[in-house]
């Protein structure tokens, strides 16, 4: 639990204070290594799309420490942390199960686990906890629909993903072991799904890796990497959307009914206004500089590591219309929430999919929803690379 929780409420995330927009200026990270604050939305982007700028180096024999507490995000064989041809081949390895075909299979998939979890949520006593009933095992349950894991103990999965980004929740070994099981599984999964292909992402990523010679450990990370994408970003979006809309973004409930499309609208500017992360582990997304690049008008040396905020950039005013977010209008600029360039996540359309589905669904089928908490009355998960609540009860 962070020290300011034990002290004080901790405030919804879309109340947390932000860095200010301004030129790149030097922080420091909890390990002590100075870093590089890149706040304006113009100047992220450039950073994000400049190969000056890399992951890879990240993890070089000279590279600072960057985590207190090592997580899957610290894996140098992890797709996160490749660049140039490295990178995408494997990155090419995941595109390739992720056709259109199969998106547009999976769409009715994701609506059916929404429909069926919210007929269990609304068979339960009044006020019931969303986040239990609804938003936290969502993603396990799409996950494992897609991946064809529905014999898999969920409790597992969710205990794996909270390990893969643990931002000081667990102790090192705690993730080590962890992640090791986790492994495990992937290994066992992948050579199962070889010897028995089916209609599901596993399958169809192994297929490609061996298609394109990926080496296993490799196939392996990106099986585990999918399965968190899966599962940590819907639930953290989905939980902190909803602290907004029973809260101060009361009036936006409504146009969440009208049509899914009016839904994908409003979750993209919830994305952009809703941060995931108040930058507790790390202040943003993480670049080094391989050799000296100038980003708006201040030269970042050769080794320097970037911090790229991008919940500061998603509300530049040069960019975005400042105060809350107009559910009915669609952006702007395109989003930089889930990153963009080489690395864009590849997780960032099924995270969009659920939480549109999702929230259209819950307004459709709870249009009286109500909060019986507060904002002060909330207990967080904290601890993570996100924030996001533990319990939210509700009536309708």
């Amino acid at each position: 639990m962070s020290p300011d929780s034990t002290t004080r409420p901790l405030c919804p995330m879309h109340r947390i204070s932000l860095p200010e927009h301004g030129p790149p200026r030097l922080g420091t990270l909890a390990t002590g290594t100075p870093v590089w604050l890149v706040t304006r939305y113009a100047e992220v982007r450039q950073v994000l799309m400049d190969p000056r700028f890399d992951r890879s180096s990240l993890h070089a024999p000279n590279a600072p420490p960057l985590l207190v507490v090592p997580n899957l995000l610290d894996d140098p064989g992890g797709l996160i942390n490749q660049d140039g041809p490295a990178h995408q081949l494997l990155r090419g390895t995941v595109q390739r199960a992720f056709t259109p075909r199969a998106i547009a299979r999976w769409r009715p998939w994701v609506g059916s686990v929404v429909a069926a979890l919210l007929d269990d949520f609304a068979a339960q006593p009044q006020p019931a906890d969303i986040i239990e009933g609804f938003t936290r095992p969502l993603p396990v349950s799409v996950i494992c629909r897609l991946m064809g894991l529905d014999h898999v103990d969920r409790e597992r999965i969710r205990h794996w993903a909270d390990h893969a980004l643990s931002g000081g929740a667990h102790q090192a070994g705690e993730v080590v072991e962890a992640m090791t099981e986790f492994g495990m599984f992937a290994a066992g999964l992948i050579a199962e799904r070889r010897k028995q292909p089916g209609d599901d992402l596993v399958s169809g990523l192994v297929a490609a890796g061996d298609e394109l010679g990926i080496e296993e450990r490799r196939l392996i990370t990106l099986v585990c990497g999918l399965v968190v994408a899966g599962h940590e970003t819907t639930m953290t979006s989905l939980g902190n959307a909803l602290v907004y809309l029973l809260t101060d973004g009361g009036d936006g409930w409504p146009l969440l009914a009208r049509d899914e499309e009016s839904a994908a609208v409003a979750a993209e500017q919830l994305l952009r206004t809703v941060p995931l992360s108040e930058g507790r582990v790390l202040p943003g997304l993480i670049r080094r500089a391989v050799e000296d690049v100038e980003v708006g008008g201040v030269l970042i040396p050769a080794g320097g590591v970037v911090a790229l905020q991008t919940n500061t950039a998603s509300r530049d005013p040069d960019v975005f219309p400042p105060g809350p977010p107009d559910l009915c209008a669609p952006l702007t600029a395109p989003s930089i929430t889930f990153g963009a360039g080489p690395h864009h996540c590849l997780g960032a359309w099924l995270a969009r999919l659920e939480l549109e589905l999702a929230l259209h669904q819950l307004a459709v089928r709870f249009p009286g929803l109500r909060a019986e908490f507060t904002p002060e009355t909330i207990e967080w998960r904290v601890g993570q690379m996100t924030r996001s609540p533990l319990h939210l009860p509700v009536s309708w």
